[in-house]
C-alpha cells in the first residue's frame, strides 16, 4: 500500500510540475507568499536561531486534541524559500493549477529590507517569466512573540513598521528599480501595483496627516512615472476578518469613512490578506462561510468607489505561532470545503465586469497560520486541484 501511495504521488508530481504554458484567460489568480522559511541573517539573529527560518516553529508544533493536524507536513519537506530551484518548482506547480501571480509579503525595517530572499529567488528562477508578481509592503510592527513565542514570552517590540521621509524615499527607489522594472511585475493598465498592509501605520509615518500621506503617495506616483510607467496602482489591504469596511482602526480614522480615506489618499483598489469567516456561528461549514464573505464584500462595495479584489483563505490555524494560546480559529478544512469559497469569489469577479478579474488566495505557503496551497502529506495537491477545477469552470453551474 505504501508503495502504491508513493507511486501515485510521484505521478501527480510529474503531471503538475512538468513545464507547461499556463492557461491564458482574463482572470488573475494571485496567492500571497509568506517568505519566512529560509536562513535569513537578521531572522536568525532575532528570531530563529535554530534555522532555517520559521520552519523552526513548524517542527515544534503540537496537536491540541485527537485528530488535530499538527505539525503540518509539507509534501516536499522543509524546503528553503530562497532557493531558485525551489521557486522554479513552485512556478510550474502554480501555473499548471491556474495560479498565475505571486504577491510577496515584503518588509522594510531599520532602513533596509527584511526577508527579501524569497522574491529574489523567484526572479532568479529560470522560468520566472511564466508568472506575474508584485509586492505588499507588510508595514506592521514586529514583535518577538509574533515570530517566535518560544524565544519571547511577551510582545517585545523588535522593529517599528513606520518610516521617515528619507527612509521612505530609499524604500520607493529600491522597489521601483529592483522590482517594478521587471517585465513580469504585475501592472494594471500599465501601472505597477504596490500594496500596503497597514493604512494606519502608513499614516503614522507621515505625522498622522492625510495630507502628508497623500504627498508621500503622490511622490511615489511621480517617481513611477519618471521610470517610464503611466502611473502607480496603489492598493490598500483591508482587514479580512472585519465586519465593517474600515481600512484602519476606527480610533485613528479621524472620523473619516472608508470612502473618504480612499479618496483622500488616492487609492486605486483594495483587497484583503485573508477572508472573513463567521468564526462563532459557521465553524467549518464553508457554504455558510462563503455566503458570509460575500456579505462582507457587499458592505465594502457600498462603502468605497474603487475596485475590491476578493480574497479567500484555505484554512486558519496559527497554533504553531502561539502554542500557549487556547484558540484554534478554523482547522482541518478540506480541499472540497475550499471550493464554495473559491466559487463565491469567482462569482464576485464575474459580477464586476468593469474591473480587472483579480482573485486573491491566502496563501501559497503560510504554514504557521495553516493557510497554504502547497501540497502536504494530508491533502496532497488537493487545494491546488480545487483552484484549477473552479477556474476551469467545472462548477460554474453553482455561480448565480
Amino acid at each position: 500500500m505504501k508503495q502504491l501511495l508513493l507511486t501515485a504521488f510521484a505521478l501527480v508530481f510529474l503531471s503538475c510540475c512538468a513545464p507547461q504554458q499556463p492557461v491564458n484567460d482574463d482572470f488573475i489568480v494571485a496567492a500571497w507568499v509568506w517568505p519566512s522559511c529560509h536562513d535569513d541573517e537578521r531572522g536568525k539573529e532575532f528570531f530563529w536561531s535554530e534555522g532555517p527560518g520559521e520552519w523552526e516553529m513548524m517542527r515544534k508544533a503540537q496537536p491540541r486534541y485527537e485528530g488535530h493536524y499538527q505539525p503540518k507536513r509539507p509534501f516536499w519537506g522543509y524546503e528553503p524559500d530562497d532557493d531558485p530551484k525551489v521557486l522554479e518548482k513552485w512556478i510550474n506547480l502554480a501555473t499548471n493549477h491556474r495560479v498565475n501571480t505571486f504577491i510577496f509579503d515584503w518588509y522594510w525595517y531599520d532602513k533596509k529590507p527584511f526577508l527579501e530572499g524569497s522574491v529574489n529567488a523567484f526572479l532568479k528562477a529560470p522560468n520566472s517569466q511564466k508568472m506575474n508578481f508584485y509586492l505588499m509592503w507588510a508595514n506592521h510592527h514586529i514583535t518577538g512573540r509574533l515570530l517566535n513565542s518560544y524565544r519571547y514570552s511577551t510582545d517585545t517590540l523588535i522593529w517599528k513598521g513606520t518610516v521617515d521621509w528619507d527612509d521612505y524615499k530609499n524604500l520607493v527607489t529600491h522597489v521601483i528599480n529592483d522590482f517594478m522594472k521587471q517585465p513580469n511585475y504585475l501592472k494594471i493598465n500599465g501601472a505597477p501595483v504596490f500594496a500596503v498592509y497597514r493604512t494606519d501605520l502608513l499614516l503614522k509615518s507621515f505625522g498622522d496627516s492625510f495630507d502628508e500621506t497623500r504627498k508621500a503617495i503622490d511622490w511615489f506616483r511621480d517617481e513611477v512615472k519618471k521610470a517610464g510607467f503611466p502611473d502607480l496602482h496603489f492598493q490598500l489591504v483591508q482587514d479580512g476578518n472585519s465586519n465593517e469596511p474600515f481600512l484602519m482602526p476606527a480610533s485613528v480614522a479621524q472620523g473619516k469613512t472608508a470612502r473618504q480615506i480612499t479618496e483622500l489618499l488616492g487609492v486605486n483598489s483594495v483587497t484583503s490578506y485573508n477572508m472573513g469567516f463567521c468564526w462563532s456561528n459557521c465553524g467549518n461549514d464553508h457554504v455558510q462561510n462563503a455566503n458570509y464573505a460575500m456579505k462582507i464584500r457587499e458592505k465594502i462595495d457600498a462603502a468605497i468607489d474603487i475596485p475590491l479584489f476578493p480574497c479567500v483563505s484555505t484554512s486558519r490555524d496559527d497554533t504553531p505561532r502561539y502554542p500557549a494560546d487556547e484558540r484554534i480559529k478554523l482547522n482541518n478544512c478540506s480541499p472540497e470545503s475550499f471550493i464554495p469559497l473559491l466559487l463565491k469569489a469567482k462569482e464576485y469577479c464575474l459580477h464586476h465586469p468593469d474591473q480587472p478579474k483579480i482573485l486573491v488566495i491566502n496563501a501559497w505557503n503560510e504554514w504557521a497560520e495553516g493557510s497554504y496551497l502547497l501540497p502536504d502529506m494530508k491533502f496532497g495537491f488537493g487545494y491546488l486541484e480545487a483552484v484549477k477545477k473552479v477556474m476551469d469552470g467545472k462548477y460554474d453551474e453553482y455561480i448565480k
